[in-house]
């Protein structure tokens, strides 16, 4: 699967030329890139697209047809349950837990109990989920994805900064930095002119 933007005003912006050709066919992908590289907002916009939403300013296409799976995003800044206790006030267990976990321990906890319970060939958009984890904390949450994607058939998209998921030899990443890869694109994608992030 990949995704072909053809305009985006942030990365206009970013100067970044258009189209940009995004390889999403691999079960793991990471972006990778120095803050306000634009990890954040090609996950965004990998969201929208896999959702069919028009956003102003945004161009794209999805090749070839239709998404499998159904998208989910995981903000770990936006959507820290920590700092939004009023959810869960008729679950007095969880809302005790959330109360006295360390941010590590909720993000650990939504990887082993929160994401395994989303539907099979889910694709899982995740921004900086190893933002609260130690090292090796991470290295179990990257345990965690790769059984998610051979036990539950998922697809993973994760902008990240931990060499442990950057290095991994099952991801696939993306350098925003260096508008590269570490794999070789296939030929019939080439656009004279395009972006070589692919």
């Amino acid at each position: 699967m990949f995704l072909k933007i053809l305009s985006h005003p942030v990365f206009i912006n970013l100067n970044f030329h258009m189209p940009m050709i995004v390889d999403l066919s691999y079960p793991i992908v990471m972006l990778q890139g120095e803050n306000g590289s634009g990890k954040s907002t090609l996950l965004h916009s990998i969201w929208y697209a896999l959702r069919g939403e028009q956003i102003e300013g945004y161009v794209y296409r999805l090749e070839p047809g239709p998404v499998p799976g159904k998208p989910f995003l995981f903000d770990a800044e936006q959507h820290n349950p920590r700092t939004q206790l009023e959810f869960f006030q008729d679950q007095p267990q969880m809302l005790e837990f959330l109360k006295t976990a360390s941010h590590g321990q909720v993000m650990l906890s939504m990887f082993r109990e929160n994401f395994p319970s989303l539907p099979d060939g889910t694709i899982l958009l995740l921004d900086e989920p190893e933002m609260a984890l130690s090292v090796s904390n991470q290295r179990r949450i990257l345990k965690m994805l790769l059984e998610l994607v051979d036990q539950k058939k998922f697809r993973v998209i994760c902008a990240t900064h931990s060499p442990v998921l950057l290095e991994a030899k099952e991801t696939y990443v993306i350098n925003l930095d260096n508008h590269t890869n570490k794999n070789v694109p296939i030929e019939d994608m080439g656009i004279e002119g395009q972006s070589t992030i692919q």
